[in-house]
């Protein structure tokens, strides 16, 4: 079969369907005619063809537009079943932008009726891993997307029924692609894709996906390192459903359980304890939108936060750590979890946090003091006295610490602890730490960093109702060896205005 393209040159060029075979069969084939010769001249540059028969730019140019119009009119005038029969197998054999291009450009030339039978064959073929996962080249990426947009602009409304792959694909190349607009592009797809299939959003178009896509995910999970495109399709579908994924947490909340496994690659628990921080710092808008997050509470605490806390050696295990501290943080911090919920996470985690304490990483330490901050906040006098004892003396060494963040967020933190041992009955109990604890924070209240002194001062009249006078008698046995007198002079002062022990 032949028909003819008017070219610039008015000059009249026999297309063929084996001429399209010979562009997908051979790298180095010599074309057999002058269209072939421009098809496979068309090629993309670098994907084969030796540098002495690559075409200058100019001309690749124009040998390329006249093989996307050659390729349509094969759409056009072509039996789908015909051209597909040449195409998809060379694809299943060799994968490239050539011939996702001629694709592409065959779909959009041909009619929708026509297409239509074979709609569910090509998305399926595309969804498969040895196509939409064959490169990480920007190129291949655009020619998988430009056949997946000819599909959805010439099927419209019939690709309702392959939906499901044509989102796998478009997801793939979201998760694989290395630059932005072409992440871009395909979330211009994706609002199109949506369109056809009458979902009002594309949170809709992954409301009606989501749950297929992660039992797809599921079967491979367990084999999943962080060099994975499986995983990358796992992020992409966590970060980008917004509040959909509140809605498949019974899929989601096993998989990460898995993958999170101290055994499992490490680079991989890396990248997942990000992407589940961000999520968690907007819970309402995305994890918890439905409100089930609490339902899952024990498995995230107990299988998934508190093995990853576990000291192990090596600068990863360290990162790791931090990993789920920052997790932890964003979990506590989302406003998700009740008082009663927020106290069970304390009760699971406290004992590993205050190991946190003494973390190399600066972030570690610091976000280990806010947590344990928020835990008093929240525990309502429900910590055990022998618990709450066990918590200040990790505080007082986080106030030598090389960070002023780390010291300032140590001081905040003994406030919150002296406010939990003024709200408990029988106090005397505390008087032997409360006064090892007076002392100590004297010591820091000559700091050569005036910011830490006047930390330390807020403490200690936070602290000094609890037992005044015995603060009093600390406050004078010191006050002649600091380098100034000034905060303790405001310390004395301050507790001339305080009752007396009774």
């Amino acid at each position: 079969m032949s028909c003819f393209v008017l070219v610039p040159e008015s000059a009249c060029l026999p297309l063929t369907c084996g001429g399209l075979c010979g562009l997908l069969n051979s790298e180095n084939s010599q074309p057999k005619s002058p269209v072939l010769g421009s098809l496979v001249a068309a090629r993309d540059p670098g994907t084969g063809l030796p540098t002495s028969t690559r075409a200058p730019w100019a001309a690749l140019l124009v040998t390329s537009l006249l093989c996307t119009r050659s390729a349509e009119l094969i759409g056009t005038f072509v039996n789908p079943e015909v051209f597909l029969k040449l195409i998809l197998p060379m694809l299943r054999k060799a994968p490239s932008p050539s011939g996702l291009l001629v694709l592409a450009s065959a779909i959009r030339g041909c009619p929708r009726e026509a297409l239509q039978p074979h709609l569910k064959v090509i998305a399926t073929e595309l969804a498969q891993a040895h196509i939409c996962q064959a490169s990480e080249h920007d190129l291949y990426l655009e020619r998988l997307l430009l056949c997946v947009q000819a599909l959805v602009s010439t099927c419209q409304e019939d690709c309702g029924g392959a939906g499901l792959q044509l989102m796998e694909v478009l997801v793939t190349i979201v998760a694989i692609s290395g630059a932005s607009n072409l992440e871009d592009k395909a979330q211009e797809v994706m609002d199109a894709l949506a369109t056809v299939e009458s979902a009002s959003s594309r949170q809709d178009l992954y409301r009606k996906h989501m749950g297929r896509l992660l039992e797809q995910l599921a079967v491979t999970h367990h084999d999943w390192t962080v060099c994975s495109p499986e995983l990358l399709q796992f992020i992409v579908l966590i970060t980008h459903s917004g509040p959909v994924l509140g809605e498949v947490l019974p899929h989601v909340v096993p998989m990460l359980r898995a993958c999170l496994q101290p055994a499992r690659d490490p680079q991989m628990r890396l990248k997942l304890f990000s992407v589940l921080s961000k999520v968690l710092l907007r819970a309402k808008d995305t994890v918890d939108s439905q409100g089930q997050l609490p339902g899952y509470l024990e498995t995230v605490t107990k299988d998934i936060l508190l093995p990853n806390l576990q000291w192990h050696a090596g600068r990863t295990a360290a990162a790791i750590r931090t990993a789920t501290v920052s997790c932890l943080w964003a979990l506590t911090s989302s406003e998700a979890l009740s008082t009663e919920q927020l106290q069970e996470v304390q009760e699971t985690l406290m004992p590993q946090i205050l190991t946190t304490l003494e973390e190399d990483s600066q972030m570690t330490r610091l976000i280990s003091c806010r947590i344990i901050n928020m835990f008093l906040k929240t525990s309502g006098g429900m910590i055990e006295p022998d618990e709450l004892i066990r918590i200040y003396p990790e505080l007082l060494k986080r106030l030598d610490d090389v960070s002023n963040d780390v010291r300032m967020a140590a001081a905040s933190t003994l406030v919150t602890w002296l406010q939990c041992v003024k709200g408990v009955d029988g106090r005397s109990c505390y008087q032997s730490s409360v006064q090892c604890l007076y002392r100590e924070l004297l010591v820091h209240l000559d700091d050569p960093e005036r910011t830490v002194q006047d930390a330390v001062l807020e403490v200690l009249k936070e602290g000094s109702t609890l037992f005044p006078d015995l603060l009093v008698r600390e406050t004078e046995a010191v006050i002649h060896r600091h380098r100034s007198p000034a905060h303790c002079e405001q310390l004395l002062q301050h507790l001339q205005a305080v009752p007396a022990t009774p």
